[in-house]
């Protein structure tokens, strides 16, 4: 054990990966369930690379129940967005101050975990951020290293990815990296446990630019709501599509560098994506609603934040739900071959 402050953490020293668990078991914070457990704290994934995690066990037969990860996109934002706006044990209803118990959290027949990565996001801190999605696999791969070693009971369980948004790339990068490194372990040039990755499951997610940036411009103008934009702006989007953005999408693919990767993206985020956000009031979230819609209430921002609360979970940085440096890091880097910029309304984007 250690104390850091006023929090006791559980320490693990991981020998295989080189990495560090700090533990703070049954914080009795959020998911208030008798007898449902629950852990938080960081896994030093290097040197002053800090990565955190919150894991709520199934409230329904915890002993046989899978496990699932989930994972924020962005890149750059907080998987404690998912866990409080969307799927966790708890939310803040009706933009309360307080949180109350989630009786439809995904966490009444999983094992959930939420992990805030790449470094720097979230909770997590410290310097060596990432830029690609290959480089934060290798990392969260770590993770689930370590924190099966402390474990062991989770580690035959069916393991599952949950994503969202750029989890289009990350999910699909993490899964991929994932089944090589049990490929590895089985064959005896990797050292490591095997994870029975089962499924991948990504909502909303950004997969290909030449698929997603056209479908936002038809989306926009023919939903089973009602049209976003008139033709004639859909019509006008569509032509800065193919004259303004094809292009360049066809030199990234051709050359696969970070600068015409970046370049294109850059150039197809502010003229086909803003171009649409800026033509109509809606919440790209929930396009029934206008674009200031207060839901998903943001509340827990400041709750989370809150010495006591961060105290209690053993949190050590303040929180921060998007962070602007580590989209930057992965725009400059062509993640992906295709990859999505930062935007510059945050919310848009997660």
């Amino acid at each position: 054990m250690v104390k850091r402050g006023a929090t006791e953490y559980k320490v693990l020293e991981h020998r295989a990966t080189g990495a560090r668990l700090e533990i703070v078991e049954d914080s009795g914070v959020c998911e208030t369930t008798p007898g449902v457990k629950q852990y938080s704290g960081y896994l030093s994934v290097g040197s002053d690379m800090n990565m955190w995690f919150w894991f709520f066990e199934a409230r329904n037969s915890p002993e046989t129940a899978p496990v699932a990860t989930w994972f924020n996109g962005g890149p750059g934002c907080s998987s404690m967005i998912g866990l409080f706006q969307e799927n966790g044990p708890c939310q803040f209803y009706n933009g309360s101050s307080e949180p109350a118990l989630n009786p439809y959290s995904w966490n009444e027949y999983a094992n959930m975990l939420y992990v805030d990565q790449p470094i720097d996001v979230g909770f997590s801190y410290g310097a060596g951020n990432t830029g690609t999605s290959e480089g934060a696999a290798a990392l969260v791969w770590k993770f689930f290293q370590a924190f099966y070693d402390q474990y062991p009971k989770y580690e035959s369980r069916d393991f599952a990815i949950f994503t969202e948004s750029y989890g289009g790339h990350y999910g699909s990068v993490f899964g991929d990296y994932i089944v090589q490194q049990n490929k590895g372990v089985k064959n005896g040039s990797v050292q490591g446990q095997e994870i029975n990755f089962v499924a991948l499951g990504i909502n909303n997610g950004w997969f290909n630019s030449y698929y997603n940036y056209p479908t936002e411009i038809e989306f926009a103008y023919n939903n089973t709501h009602k049209p976003l934009i008139s033709k004639s702006r859909r019509d006008s989007l569509m032509s800065t599509y193919e004259t303004r953005c094809k292009p360049l999408l066809d030199t990234c693919a051709r050359t696969s560098t970070n600068a015409d990767c970046s370049r294109a993206n850059a150039a197809c985020g502010f003229a086909v994506e803003n171009g649409v956000i800026s033509s109509a009031d809606f919440n790209p979230y929930d396009v029934r609603a206008p674009a200031d819609d207060p839901n998903p209430p943001q509340t827990y921002v400041d709750w989370l934040n809150s010495d006591a609360i961060k105290a209690k979970i053993g949190a050590r940085s303040d929180y921060t739900e998007c962070s602007n440096s580590v989209g930057s890091s992965f725009a400059r880097t062509g993640d992906g071959t295709f990859i999505v910029s930062i935007r510059t309304r945050v919310w848009s984007f997660r």
